[in-house]
């Protein structure tokens, strides 16, 4: 192993929070050598317009790239692509790819993100069925899409609905199949459910609520229809599955680590292993936003956010990683901005009338304000922010009032 190369630090996945680690260690002025080694021969991108403008063809890929592919090179980063790690030696320190090669490491920073979870039932791999992941999975669906008159999206969670505003631009017959009693019920309140329900069905979408899909049928092993459990099949020669992501641990759970919903990290992003750094999709830890609670955040800030903690620990300026979480989703013309963690509230305050012109949603616990979701309401998006970090608890009819601005409610 003596031609092994060896590394400051290694980072582990090519997605938003490998890159902004790398990138955040060079600014800080970290004078080791840097190298991200990931699955993707592609340079590090921009992943959520593959499931928006990418796949409905308002964005070239050249313009999802975090940065020019001669950035990299020119910060001193390493780029170990199209390469797969399988084992993890923290005793050695090194880590062993599925090609063979071995690679060496001071310090790692796990962030591998996670699989798309595959629907398990007849059919599941039938060519036409697809999940929406990697620049590789939208660029089937793309080349596709001129055989496919019909689709179905199972899953009406975030990624499946942005799927069908894409494929009904495309003109396509679309229908949205959900096995709860409404969409989005894991994220959001049901006012919120039904009003994008009711958007989706006015652009055509069929939306089939608290319907369990039992099989996917075919001809010459091509997806034409799914079966739901009343025995009706839905004709379709395109299915895309979007019922979340299974944490990209295995190696690290292998050698040892803790983990429950993914890997489990302490307030400076470090996993029970030596040496080794967890962050983004793949990294479960305590939410100051969700009472302490464990949580695994499924997000561009969460990854991009703990990545800094991550770098400020290794540099030796440890910090907790208290960032208050937040996230967004285009559909048609509705942009959704939300701030804060709405799980466990017990009560919800609607401000505005529920339509496309805009409108928000708070979200309280015992009358403190734990999260906002903001449709069209890019102010109240900003100015609520406040409020979740502050844990305040302002009026409940001022908070009803849109005309109140909330930044006059931040004592």
């Amino acid at each position: 192993m003596d031609d092994q190369p060896h590394f400051d630090v290694l980072i582990v996945g090519g997605g938003h929070g490998g890159a902004q680690a790398a990138l955040a260690l060079v600014q800080a002025g970290f004078a080791g050598r840097i190298a991200i080694l990931g699955d993707e021969t592609e340079l590090p991108y921009d992943r959520p317009p593959l499931s928006k403008e990418y796949l409905a063809g308002e964005k070239p890929f050249e313009r999802m790239l975090l940065r020019p592919a001669a950035l990299w090179a020119e910060r001193g980063i390493t780029m170990l692509l199209g390469r797969h790690v399988t084992t993890v030696d923290p005793a050695a320190h090194r880590v062993t790819c599925a090609d063979g090669s071995t690679v060496g490491y001071g310090i790692m920073i796990w962030a591998t993100g996670g699989s798309p979870r595959r629907i398990a039932c007849e059919g599941h791999d039938l060519a036409g069925v697809h999940t929406v992941r990697n620049k590789e999975d939208a660029d089937r669906m793309i080349a596709e899409m001129p055989q496919v008159c019909e689709a179905v999206v199972i899953g009406g969670g975030y990624i499946g609905l942005e799927a069908a505003s894409a494929l009904v631009k495309f003109g396509k017959k679309v229908t949205v199949v959900e096995a709860l009693d409404r969409v989005l019920a894991r994220v959001a309140g049901e006012p919120l459910s039904r009003f994008y329900e009711a958007e989706h069905r006015a652009h055509g979408v069929d939306i089939r609520l608290g319907a369990s899909v039992t099989a996917l049928t075919g001809a010459d092993r091509h997806v034409t229809g799914v079966t739901l459990a009343d025995g009706e099949v839905i004709p379709a020669q395109m299915v895309i599955v979007g019922i979340g992501i299974v944490p990209a641990v295995g190696p690290l759970v292998d050698a040892g680590a803790a983990f429950g919903n993914g890997v489990r990290v302490d307030a400076q992003c470090r996993t029970s292993l030596p040496d080794i750094y967890a962050i983004g999709d793949c990294a479960e830890h305590q939410s100051v936003y969700a009472e302490g609670e464990w949580i695994r955040l499924e997000s561009v800030q969460n990854a991009n956010d703990q990545a800094k903690t991550a770098v400020q620990a290794i540099i030796g300026n440890p910090a907790p990683y208290e960032a208050v979480p937040w996230f967004w989703s285009n559909q048609y013309d509705l942009k959704l901005q939300t701030v804060g963690l709405s799980r466990g509230y017990d009560d919800l305050v609607v401000r505005g009338t529920i339509d496309k012109a805009g409108f928000s949603i708070v979200y309280l616990k015992h009358g403190t304000v734990i999260a906002l979701d903001c449709v069209n309401m890019v102010r109240d998006y900003a100015q609520g922010r406040a409020l979740v970090t502050g844990r305040l608890a302002p009026p409940r009819e001022a908070l009803a009032d849109p005309a109140v601005p909330l930044k006059s409610l931040v004592a």
